[in-house]
Parts: structure tokens; sequence; C-alpha cells
């Protein structure tokens, strides 16, 4: 796959406020900017994912592989909450921006219970359950 990149409408893009950087995409015929065309690229190649967990007051992205077991991915936070893993609480992404809380997607049933086998999956919004 070739990624054309230009390096001064790149800079130009990336100083823009996330509202116009969406008009200047589009006045260009473009959807993402090259620099996230590429960052997507290579995580395909590389066969990454990319999970979340949220709380109160922070909302992080975690980069794993492909296939990667919850208690595996859940020691990329801390090795302990992989030692005392007992299961994962999953939201797709899809369905915390659709719904917009996790206990709005609790009300509807979205909320899944996973156990030492699920493999994480790109999007997934996780609340790793541990004891240790």
């Amino acid at each position: 796959e070739v990624i054309v990149l230009a390096a001064e409408a790149e800079a130009q893009i990336a100083e823009l406020d996330p509202p116009e950087r969406a008009e200047f995409l589009a006045d260009l015929g473009l959807q993402r900017s090259g620099l996230d065309q590429l960052v997507h690229a290579a995580y395909q190649l590389l066969g990454l994912v990319t999970f979340f967990t949220a709380g109160p007051k922070e909302a992080r992205a975690w980069t794993v592989r492909g296939g990667t077991p919850a208690p595996k991915a859940a020691g990329e936070i801390h090795s302990d909450i992989q030692r005392g893993f007992i299961r994962a609480e999953v939201i797709t992404y899809d369905d915390y921006a659709a719904l917009g809380s996790e206990q709005a997607v609790r009300d509807a049933g979205r909320l899944r219970v996973e156990g030492k086998d699920y493999l994480i999956r790109d999007g997934d919004v996780v609340h790793f359950r541990f004891n240790v």
C-alpha cells in the first residue's frame, strides 16, 4: 500500500482545530489526513488493535496485537491486573459513542462480561475486574 504525504499540507492540518481540520480535509476531498492514514496502515500491517479504559477522570487508549487474550491486555496496564484477572466488562466503542455513557450502555443491556479466553477487539472499551 502506498500512502502519499504532502509535508506542507500535513503541517497545516496538524495546527488546525478539529472543526477547521475537518473542513480543510473536506475541501481537499479527504476524510483523513495522510498522517492518520499512515498510522492506520501501520497498525494493520503490524496486526495491532486499540482498546480503551475509561473512568470518571481519564480515558486512555492501549495498543496490543490483535488476538491478545483479555488477561494479557490487562497486563499492559499493570502486571497485578493480569495476575489477579477475574473478568473483563466490555463495551464496543460504537455502543459507547452512540449511547454516551457506561451507565446508558448497561441500561440498554449492551455491556458484555467476558472471561479469560476473550480476545480483545479493536475499539473495545474495557473495565478489568481483578483481585490480588
